[in-house]
């Protein structure tokens, strides 16, 4: 007899064929950029916790590492974590590398992982549910872009003028008097 399982997307309980793989075991890097240092470790342990607080996810081992300078950023530090997890089938694997967009993920076992053609139907339509959301937010930041970068042109202002200089230099070494303080601004409105 087949046993059931939630649908992830749907939480309607589906009949699980029971020629499709369980019980897959994988290993997931997650990497993290930024400051201070001690930031990094407790975020990836919040996020080794609350992936362990996925349906269908057991964290069977995790190593965080400590952080690094980073070579190129002398302000910013870089560390991973190692996780180690044991998923109730691919699915949830699948729904782990979108939740998570981890920096690396490897199936340590079993060695074939076998799913009947509805298994990779909602494989796909899930990766396809996806592609498509972020495939909306592209669109959008896209419009609201757009729609800045001719409102700007409308009042005038180019990017040297944001940046207090020329285009190809940082942010950084633009000079106190070169930049627009609060009050050239509201001259600038009135």
């Amino acid at each position: 007899m087949a046993e059931e399982k939630p649908n992830l997307i749907t939480e309607e309980p589906i009949e699980r064929d029971p020629r499709e793989t369980t019980g897959i075991n994988a290993i997931v890097i997650m990497e993290v950029i930024g400051k201070p240092p001690e930031h990094l470790k407790a975020t990836l342990e919040e996020i080794v916790q609350k992936m362990g607080e996925e349906k269908g996810v057991t964290i069977k081992e995790s190593k965080i590492n400590e952080p690094v300078l980073m070579k190129d950023q002398e302000e910013f530090y870089t560390t991973f974590a190692e996780i180690e997890v044991e998923v109730e089938d691919i699915m949830v694997l699948n729904l782990l590398m979108f939740k998570y967009m981890p920096a690396h993920m490897e199936v340590v076992s079993p060695e074939i992982v076998t799913l009947t053609n509805n298994g990779w139907n909602e494989v796909f339509n899930e990766l396809v549910r996806k592609l498509h959301g972020y495939d909306e937010v592209v669109r959008v930041l896209q419009a609201q872009n757009a729609l800045m970068q001719r409102k700007m042109k409308e009042l005038g202002i180019t990017e040297e003028d944001l940046r207090g200089k020329k285009k190809d230099e940082p942010l950084e070494k633009v000079s106190e008097e070169d930049k627009i303080s609060e009050t050239d601004e509201e001259k600038k409105e009135e």
